[in-house]
């Protein structure tokens, strides 16, 4: 073979290589988001998809085990449907009621969410006041002092 053809192979199987890899990789890119209400809707449409669904806290239904590093708790929507999850994986720092919890992973049995990420959002509580609200003359003063002696 001449040395211009196997250069030419070598970069397809390079790059073939790098794009499998970069596909395998991302599984959340060929997922599907929805809400919780069209989940639990679709539940069994849903049963070989990585989904991403978000969802409120109940605070009394999280029971942690330590020992099998398993996080079993329950999240609700506006509308007051429920669905229980399981994650085997380390618990979230800020885990409370009220908290929205972003979950990744793939529905199971009826209204059974097997979650293979959890992450949370900060509750509103954390949040500023609405931008319209600002009023920068109120903080002015305060921006053109030259700091403290002590």
């Amino acid at each position: 073979m001449k040395k211009n053809t196997i250069v030419m192979l070598g970069g397809f199987i390079i790059a073939g290589a790098i794009v499998f890899l970069l596909m395998a990789a991302t599984p959340g890119s060929s997922g599907v988001e929805l809400t919780m209400k069209e989940l639990l809707a679709t539940q069994d449409q849903h049963k070989d998809d990585f989904v991403t669904v978000e969802g409120l806290l109940i605070e009394d239904s999280i029971k942690w085990n330590p020992d099998k590093i398993e996080l079993k708790f329950d999240v609700k929507n506006n509308e007051g449907q429920i669905m229980h999850v399981i994650h085997n994986g380390p618990k979230p720092d800020n885990f409370s009621e009220g908290v929205i919890t972003i979950l990744q992973g793939s529905p199971t049995k009826k209204d059974t969410f097997e979650a293979e990420s959890v992450k949370t959002r900060c509750p509103s509580k954390y949040e500023g006041k609405d931008i319209k609200d600002y009023d920068p003359e109120t903080h002015k003063d305060k921006l053109n002092q030259p700091p403290k002696e002590k």
